[in-house]
């Protein structure tokens, strides 16, 4: 697979600073159920780098030491870590919000059935990927099958009270273009969303976050193979808005990857951009000095910015909580 990285280093992108700290980001692994042709993590069945249970335990005592807000999981499938439930009970035992970014396929996969009921009696708030609601174009970037599979996956959400008027259970979908191309206005596909599913399926949801590809692992190799990756970074840098500058996700987030080592942003952790102390690599274990020195480690730093940050920049912006301005 051809490498979009040595490509993206080199930029004159602004710079920006870490302004707070409410959230950590936590790759369990690169263990997934499917192999998507946008994946930026190159997850996949045959991927053996999941977070061990040592790794896990610092997450937990950095969630408590830095008062962290919100523990924001994702993967590869991040529930196909062994200690995904271990990791998400002490997180929310201790009253921090969690998310799972979840492929819903996983939760009607064998040996993975009890998902759901966990998810809502622990009022996990998940992110569901589900890149189109027409199946035609779901199988075609994720695989036959994965469209049918992930309506059955939303449906027993609904069933349990997820996406349902005042159930506290809250599910949001995301959207990706399967092209390069930037995603459509949020607000207008999101109305789309609603009316097809709730059409086709009765499906009910919260809301709808847009995201734009970013051009690295598999979307950039296809960007490259194609001959398309000059003009997909021409229409991300045409298409910069200062003010999404404010609210990029790196400003109040870190990223953290399957071995503890911590990241402005997951894009940043899949090129290798590792955040640095004393020209080493930062690590969860930097993270459990005096709160007030650790946090210093992360909260007012210049975050490393490359080529590919104008993919959160772009028109409406982008971020994984979706557009950044209406």
């Amino acid at each position: 697979m051809q490498d979009t990285g040595p490509l993206l280093t080199n930029t004159d992108f602004p710079p920006i600073a870490r302004s707070a700290l409410s959230t950590l980001q936590v790759n369990l692994g690169y263990l997934c159920n499917l192999s998507c042709t946008h994946c930026h993590v190159d997850a996949g069945p045959n991927r053996t780098e999941l977070m061990d249970v040592n790794t896990i335990g610092l997450v937990t005592r950095v969630l408590s030491h830095l008062h962290i807000e919100t523990l924001d999981l994702t993967g590869g499938s991040p529930e196909m870590n062994p200690h995904f439930c271990e990791l998400v009970e002490q997180a929310t035992s201790a009253g921090i919000r969690v998310l799972d970014r979840c492929n819903p396929t996983i939760l009607v996969e064998p040996g993975f059935e009890h998902l759901p009921a966990f998810l809502a009696d622990q009022q996990v708030n998940v992110i569901a990927s589900l890149p189109c609601y027409s199946e035609q174009n779901v199988d075609k970037q994720r695989g036959k099958g994965v469209y049918r599979d992930s309506i059955h996956g939303l449906l027993c959400l609904n069933e349990l009270g997820y996406g349902q008027p005042g159930s506290g259970l809250n599910l949001d979908l995301v959207y990706n273009p399967d092209e390069p191309t930037l995603p459509p206005e949020q607000a207008q596909l999101e109305d789309e969303y609603r009316v097809e599913l709730r059409r086709q399926h009765g499906i009910e949801f919260n809301r709808l976050f847009v995201l734009a590809n970013m051009p690295i692992s598999r979307f950039g190799a296809r960007l490259l193979a194609g001959n398309q990756f000059t003009d997909y970074m021409t229409l991300l840098r045409n298409s910069f808005e200062y003010a999404n500058l404010e609210n990029v996700m790196c400003r109040s987030l870190v990223s953290i990857d399957y071995q503890g080592y911590v990241f402005d942003c997951d894009f940043n952790q899949m090129l290798g951009l590792s955040c640095t102390v004393d020209e080493r690599p930062l690590h969860l274990r930097d993270l459990l000095r005096d709160s007030g020195a650790a946090r210093d480690l992360v909260v007012g730093r210049e975050i490393v910015v490359g080529e590919h940050c104008y993919g959160c920049t772009a028109e409406q912006g982008s971020s994984c909580g979706g557009a950044l301005s209406t």
